[in-house]
């Protein structure tokens, strides 16, 4: 990238840094920059600034506007890289000053550092961006992912097709991290035959860093170059050999870097043998076996986050005999001293759980809802023999989302005018939302018009990119959303499609579904997105099914499905729609941030009552789909749950949006979606979550553990 003239100098510093995509005038600055290059808008600064026209940027240099608002930006921008009012500093224990270790397998923080796939991804970029935020010192340790995630498209017969794109690592926003002398940093991770070569990138998250591996080097041979190259690809082997790099070498990259956390949090199960890691540190400087393991559960959080039992990894012992059969003398173990561990029962019998490691040797042990806990508790209950169920030591900070990356412009705007004009830097104080009544009817309704009508603009754009780009006919087209209606009542369901999470729970009685879209006078749309996994055949037939709806005329229309869910395509969902869908086969949702997002937004849930929604759901600011003669798990729950959310559209949720007072406002609506913003604004925030990590999870490892 080519120097640029002194007033827009400092703009590749702030593309560089991620903070930029969550401040509204620093994305408008970015923005403008697009536009002025004939481009929508600016996904990714650095591609963007790369590809600038010299005349553009001579003029936008001499544009006395716009070098104010650069100044501006970058004024804020330094003030917030310098720490200077954040809430941690003024709030932190005396012994708090040394950083919090963050180790996941994904951070989705922009779509422009596309190495998340989903909602674990999404909240580890949330609680990045919130600790930077507060001003707590974490950092990140994960992979960089070269070819991320698959980008999604569905073939002609509905079937989901996957393809990988390479990161363009030039206009990525990560830089390269170097040692002492200035050469890029390097580790060789020892294998029982070899050496694994892994280099490390920087993302900078606001003031929060995170270091993210890959193994993507001409000093390793083809098939460990493609070791970290996607997202949970691969065999088990691969799997595990991933899970030691994370955890292990995460570790020792930390240790390269001269860093040294006073806690460790494993988000997940991937990252558990950084636990390990850190008892093999005590051992070898002179601890006993049980010495180390002590200290290192009173530095230790562990967030576990599925209750479904086959979302825990778990290997067989010959596999952990392969690659730690040189490792576990280190640690003064044997090999049955070692394996058990991790030694769990499953369902094919015994194997090395990664997350029965993470409790063992975790002095403090979360979910992410109430109910998640419940079920966990009751999951992991044999790891605690002796201990009542309801004792077991698993406590729930219930998930929440980044406010100000989810929140829509509009919605903010709205807020400055009638809540508080500072709401942002109070948004987790329960009371603030009381003022959300103040906003008069006109201006919400009017305002959520206009979200509604950017999503349609959403998605009659990408139909047409989809038309003309050759490869669709028009029924596909039709399956974008080109023939919804801006005016209908709009449901959205942005999932992965796993079978749990029910889809298709819709499509049960399909011509009471047809009768519920066409009704002349209260006509209702749904718009689907999501992925399955490429190795999840039911997943798969799932998305088809919804695919296969989408395209067909009895359904006139109303159904859309949009490909390639992602982060950007989430925020047109959940600002735009009328009603957020959910339909887990409870007890098997854990949390489900996506309703939170969009219930920030003034927009209500129509959910099964499970994960946070148990929590969250009032009987005023949505509706819970729980039927009284639910009983079972399988095929008579599945009926139970879609007679009853039959019921819901049809005498509750499409009155209630199409009854109009004499102004043309659906006065009852406008209550749910006041009621929903007031009820999980705050409450469901991540800066209320993060600072639960902090007084129920962190305090106690400053409190109880010596310092290194």
């Amino acid at each position: 990238m080519s120097a640029l003239p002194e007033p827009l100098a400092r703009l590749p510093e702030l593309a560089r840094n991620l903070w930029w995509s969550w401040h509204p005038e620093a994305r408008a600055l970015f923005d403008t920059i697009a536009r002025a290059g004939a481009q929508p808008h600016a996904d990714n600064p650095l591609r963007l600034l790369a590809t600038l026209d010299p005349p553009i940027v001579r003029a936008l240099a001499a544009d006395g506007a716009f070098r104010e608002s650069c100044a501006r930006v970058l004024a804020a921008f330094d003030q917030a890289l310098a720490g200077r009012g954040a809430w941690f500093p003024a709030h932190a224990p005396p012994n708090a000053d040394l950083p919090i270790a963050y180790f996941s397998a994904e951070f989705g923080v922009h779509q422009a550092l596309p190495v998340y796939s989903g909602g674990l991804g999404i909240l580890a970029g949330d609680i990045a961006k919130e600790a930077s935020d507060l001003g707590l010192p974490l950092i990140g340790v994960g992979f960089m992912y070269p070819q991320g995630y698959f980008k999604q498209r569905i073939g002609p017969d509905g079937r989901q097709e996957e393809s990988y794109e390479r990161l363009e690592r030039e206009v990525a926003p990560a830089e390269t991290v170097r040692d002492a002398e200035g050469r890029p940093l390097r580790l060789s991770l020892p294998l029982p035959d070899r050496l694994l070569h892994v280099q490390v990138s920087a993302v900078r998250v606001g003031r929060v860093l995170l270091y993210l591996m890959d193994t993507d080097l001409e000093s390793n041979p083809p098939w460990e170059r493609e070791l970290t190259a996607r997202l949970y690809g691969g065999d088990q082997e691969t799997r595990l050999l991933q899970e030691i790099l994370l955890g292990i070498g995460g570790v020792r990259i930390l240790r390269a870097l001269g860093l040294r956390p006073g806690i460790w949090h494993a988000n997940e199960g991937h990252a558990a043998l950084m636990m390990v890691e850190r008892v093999r540190e005590q051992v070898e400087a002179g601890a006993t076996f049980d010495q180390a393991v002590e200290q290192v559960r009173r530095q230790s959080v562990f967030t576990t986050h599925t209750p479904v039992p086959a979302g825990h990894d778990a290997f067989p012992f010959f596999l952990m005999e392969k690659y730690l059969a040189t490792y576990w003398p280190t640690l003064g173990l044997d090999r049955d001293r070692f394996l058990a561990l991790g030694a769990h029962e499953q369902t094919s019998g015994s194997a090395f759980n990664m997350s029965a490691l993470a409790f063992r040797l975790s002095g403090r042990h979360s979910a992410v809802s109430v109910r998640h806990a419940e079920v966990s508790r009751r999951m992991w209950a044999p790891l605690w023999p002796g201990t009542p169920v309801e004792r077991a030591p698993i406590t729930a900070v219930t998930n929440g989302v980044h406010v100000a990356s989810w929140v829509a412009p509009e919605i903010d705007a709205l807020f400055r005018a009638h809540v508080a004009a500072d709401w942002l830097e109070h948004h987790d104080e329960d009371a603030l939302w009381e003022r959300v009544d103040r906003i008069p009817d006109r201006e919400l309704w009017d305002t959520h018009g206009r979200l509604k009508l950017r999503l349609h603009r959403f998605l009659r754009e990408r139909a047409r990119r989809r038309f003309t780009d050759g490869r669709s006919a028009a029924p596909r087209v039709v399956s974008s959303g080109a023939l919804f209606d801006a005016d209908a009542l709009t449901l959205g369901f942005a999932r992965r499609f796993a079978t749990y999470k029910r889809a298709t729970l819709l499509f049960r009685h399909p011509a009471r579904l047809a009768a519920l879209l066409n009704d002349p006078r209260r006509p209702i749309q749904i718009v689907f997105a999501g992925k399955a996994h490429p190795a999840d055949q039911p997943g798969r037939r799932m998305l088809e099914t919804v695919h296969r709806a989408a395209t067909d005329p009895a359904y006139g229309g109303r159904v859309a499905f949009v490909e390639d869910y992602g982060i950007h395509s989430a925020q047109h969902l959940v600002q735009g729609v009328d009603v957020w869908l959910n339909t887990p086969r409870p007890p098997l949702e854990a949390s489900g941030t996506s309703g939170q997002k969009a219930a920030l937004n003034g927009v209500p849930n129509l959910s099964i009552l499970d994960g946070w929604w148990v929590e969250g759901h009032d009987g005023t600011n949505g509706w819970a789909i729980a039927p009284r003669d639910a009983a079972g798990d399988g095929e008579e729950r599945d009926e139970a749950d879609a007679q009853e959310l039959y019921r819901l559209l049809e005498s509750e949720v499409a009155p209630a949006f199409y009854d109009r007072d004499a102004d043309g406002l659906p006065q009852r609506w406008l209550r749910l979606m006041r009621r929903a913003i007031r009820t999980t604004a705050a409450r469901f925030s991540a800066r209320r979550m993060v600072k639960e990590y902090i007084d129920r999870l962190y305090r106690p490892c400053w409190d109880e553990s010596p310092r290194g």
